[in-house]
């Protein structure tokens, strides 16, 4: 078997011959939400590098790799870290179980990933593609420092510069993704590999979520912090319109956990306290900022309005993050101190909350479910 491969990285020429698209000609796999099956060719050779997702040979893992150990697993399968038998190489392979994966998924999957990889800050995806008898398997470079979920302190947070430099790299990411009308949708510390101690090298995975900007989609998935508000509303099978905006928002939300170590909300939905808190502050509908936002700098909250506005099509775009890179995101314990005797007593903030609610005409004394119904409607009346 050969050695496996980086996949090469196409020419100017090509990706203006594709329009940009940065597809292979198999690109109905980016344009099409139909669970057609497809029947793919089998080869005779038994070699996983000569297996690919158009040509899917049905192997034996264990036959042609030592399995080590799981690196992740989820409602989608699992990634386990497996060395090749023949060349010695370490790397990861995703494996999607039949039972609950179909064809046409995977190698869309498969393809946005192998098509993406090229690019500095994304993970990289061999072109090794195959089946067993119970999964559809591929191949992925092996990160042995993990995930960025492991490199954030509970409470506490990362360092500033640190942040930095992992929101630059991941922004640049995105910003190629976007390039190419492709939106990740599942932005989250788990999908981010680090692939060095100083965290100048990390990169996006996971594109099983992935799909075409303005595509319509079904909510299958409940929410979760990193989930905007337009899908937080959609209950399940509600066709989803499939926007770069959801990607911006978890951008946002990222920036908070890793800063402070912890979620500013459970969901992004008005009947969650925090989340009403901040839209309130958001939307100038008061001036006191959020207990939880007081630790950052006026620039970083500029960005943060910017990234976290309720409406997707007001969003900004995520290289807005260059912008504020050289500027202080935190203040200084003493700075936080003035903010927050600036800010008065919890009791008068949500005296002043009450009184500006009354003054819109909710009563903030009403049944809990009432008010929040009402708050909801006069934000999204706005």
């Amino acid at each position: 078997m050969e050695r496996i491969s980086m996949p090469l990285i196409p020419t100017a020429d090509d990706l203006q011959e594709n329009n940009g698209n940065f597809l292979r000609p198999n690109s109905a796999m980016f344009n099409s939400e139909s669970d057609d099956d497809i029947t793919s060719v089998r080869s005779k050779s038994q070699s996983p590098r000569c297996s690919t997702s158009e040509n899917l040979q049905v192997l034996s893992l264990r036959d042609h790799y030592d399995i080590e150990r799981d690196l992740g697993r989820g409602t989608y399968g699992k990634v386990i870290q497996a060395t090749c038998k023949e060349t010695g190489s370490k790397i990861a392979l995703k494996i999607l179980p039949k039972s609950s994966t179909k064809l046409r998924d995977f190698q869309r999957e498969f393809n946005i990933s192998y098509y993406l990889s090229p690019h500095a800050n994304i993970v990289d995806s061999y072109n090794v593609a195959f089946e067993t008898k119970a999964s559809y398997v591929f191949a992925l470079e092996y990160a042995p420092l993990g995930d960025l979920f492991d490199s954030i302190p509970p409470q506490v947070g990362m360092v500033e510069q640190d942040t930095k430099t992992i929101i630059k790299q991941l922004s640049s990411a995105l910003e190629f993704m976007h390039s190419k009308k492709l939106v990740h949708r599942d932005i989250k510390p788990e999908n981010i590999l680090v692939l060095a101690p100083d965290f100048s090298k990390v990169k996006l995975m996971d594109f099983g979520m992935t799909r075409r900007d303005g595509a319509m989609v079904r909510k299958t998935n409940g929410s979760i912090p990193y989930t905007p508000p337009e899908v937080c509303e959609a209950v399940r099978n509600e066709c989803i319109l499939v926007t770069t905006g959801a990607d911006v928002w978890a951008l946002g939300v990222l920036l908070f956990c890793m800063l402070t170590g912890n979620f500013p909300w459970e969901n992004a939905d008005i009947g969650d306290i925090y989340f009403k808190e901040f839209i309130l502050w958001q939307r100038r509908k008061t001036t006191k900022i959020p207990s939880q936002w007081r630790k950052f700098s006026p620039r970083l909250m500029k960005f943060f309005r910017k990234t976290l506005d309720i409406k997707p099509n007001r969003r900004c775009l995520v290289k807005e993050i260059n912008k504020y890179l050289n500027d202080s995101w935190l203040l200084h314990p003493t700075d936080i101190s003035e903010t927050e005797s600036d800010s008065g007593t919890e009791a008068e903030q949500v005296d002043h909350l009450s009184l500006m609610l009354r003054d819109h005409g909710i009563d903030t004394r009403v049944d809990k479910r009432l008010r929040d119904r009402r708050i909801s409607e006069w934000l999204l009346s706005l």
